[in-house]
């Protein structure tokens, strides 16, 4: 069964993907032999999580992702096709994928107070750990070296990255006060526990002065 997305949510999908997109103009930074260039769209990426949450996050990345696969050159560099997606970078284009989903879930579940701390581990979780966890390993598969100096090689990535999550929670804490809403709200359970343990007991009414003298008396 399918479901129909608000137009709404299209619309906002179309523009974090064109986000992504424009974030690729600047070009990309080579930096090593590793074969994955350093680029601005990771926070693209970010953002589109932290702001539109789980679902949208992760269609908007699958959005710009198949115009890339059509051919479209929308990669840093002016790099598109389905030759990307078997290159050394290809581990971190599903990457993307996988991270706006981490930065989205945790993210609903920082709101409506989306603390500056508990999201910059929530962003960085997903925006470095989830994709370097999906991109070393491919690099190191594709590039027929050993993982270890694969992940040393792609350390390189990280002072940026670090970056990225910063300016991403930045931008979205001030984006959630001023538009709540653009995220459903979710609560972890063991909230949701210590919540209605913390609930007062409903009060019992005390009759009044008509019920006591209404009440039935035992002789």
């Amino acid at each position: 069964m399918t479901s129909r997305i608000p137009a709404r949510d299209l619309a906002q999908i179309a523009v974090f993907a064109a986000l992504i997109a424009a974030l690729g103009l600047p070009g990309a930074l080579q930096i090593g032999t590793t074969g994955v260039p350093i680029t601005f769209q990771t926070l693209g990426v970010m953002l589109a999580g932290a702001i539109l949450g789980a679902r949208k996050g992760f269609l908007t990345v699958l959005l710009f992702e198949g115009l890339v696969a059509a051919g479209l050159p929308l990669l840093s560099g002016g790099r598109g096709g389905l030759g990307v997606f078997v290159g050394p970078s290809a581990g971190y284009l599903v990457g993307w994928l996988v991270g706006a989903l981490v930065i989205g879930w945790f993210t609903a579940r920082l709101l409506p107070r989306y603390g500056v701390v508990p999201a910059l581990g929530a962003t960085a979780l997903g925006g470095i750990v989830a994709i370097y966890a999906l991109g070393v390993p491919w690099l190191a598969i594709s590039s027929g070296v050993p993982f270890w100096v694969a992940l040393s090689g792609s350390f390189v990535f990280l002072p940026g990255d670090i970056l990225k999550v910063v300016v991403t929670v930045l931008v979205a804490k001030q984006v959630h006060r001023a538009w709540p809403g653009l995220i459903a709200l979710r609560s972890w359970p063991w909230s949701r526990a210590v919540e209605a343990a913390s609930e007062p007991a409903p009060a019992t009414p005390r009759p009044t002065s008509a019920e006591v003298a209404s009440a039935p008396r035992s002789e």
